[in-house]
């Protein structure tokens, strides 16, 4: 039986990506979108060309009352969720409100998991998707510009952490997976232009993982064995080193 997986934010990159990757596994995948359904249905058709199974879902998962009804949209067709893959994100886009990025980057990530939960079967599983920026925050410098997600991010991860004693009297499991930059994602083009430094930096360290690369370590950690709460790296190895201090 194909499993159901909602990924949002998926209309495009790198969760675009992961519905491919996971169509051609054999997973029926639900594509949430906020605005672009053209885009959405593309890739929907795309993977069910390429002999996979795919539907689209529009809904502002920053919207309480859209939220809901993504969810019990997906319960009412498939009867069932098998795997959430937090993906959208927000927090740079040109006059959004001071407070979007923590609405959209913890509290639409906490509400919308805590919908789903019911929903989804023992077994099941919910995918954060961030950034090393962000997962380091606090011990590592942020670009110029990337603040407000790194602070929101890493808050929406932390709540979503806070989850885990109910996670696991759900049968749930928890997987995060953080990313270094990802190369020719629309994040790094606007941080090229708002802290161009900060993008080189990271090119020094090494080649920047690509979105195919980084979307398939998502779908991997769809199904990848491991603890709760364990956390994937994609890049950026420099992160993982202790932080040296005179």
């Amino acid at each position: 039986m194909s499993r159901i997986v909602l990924i949002t934010g998926a209309s495009r990159g790198i969760g675009a990506e992961t519905a491919r990757v996971l169509g051609a596994r054999g997973d029926h995948v639900v594509i949430n979108y906020r605005e672009k359904r053209r885009r959405a249905e593309a890739v929907a058709a795309a993977i069910v060309a390429a002999g996979g199974s795919a539907s689209t879902a529009a809904a502002d998962i920053t919207d309480a009352e859209a939220a809901a009804g993504l969810i019990d949209g997906v319960a009412a067709e498939f009867g069932r969720l098998d795997v959430l893959v937090l993906n959208a994100s927000g927090g740079l886009e040109h006059g959004a409100a001071a407070d979007y990025a923590m609405a959209v980057n913890r509290d639409a990530q906490l509400r919308l998991t805590r919908l789903a939960l019911p929903r989804l079967r023992a077994g099941g599983r919910v995918v954060f998707v961030t950034s090393h920026q962000a997962h380091f925050s606090e011990t590592r410098p942020v670009p110029g510009g990337y603040e407000p997600i790194a602070r929101s991010k890493l808050a929406g991860e932390r709540a979503l952490r806070d989850l885990g004693g109910e996670f696991s009297r759900r049968g749930i499991d928890f997987v995060v997976v953080s990313g270094d930059m990802i190369d020719g994602t629309m994040i790094v083009r606007l941080l090229e232009r708002r802290d161009p430094d900060a993008v080189a930096d990271r090119r020094d360290h090494g080649a920047l993982p690509t979105v195919a690369e980084f979307a398939t370590a998502v779908a991997d950690a769809t199904t990848v064995a491991a603890e709760p709460g364990h956390t994937v790296y994609v890049g950026g190895t420099d992160f993982l080193n202790p932080v040296r201090t005179s």
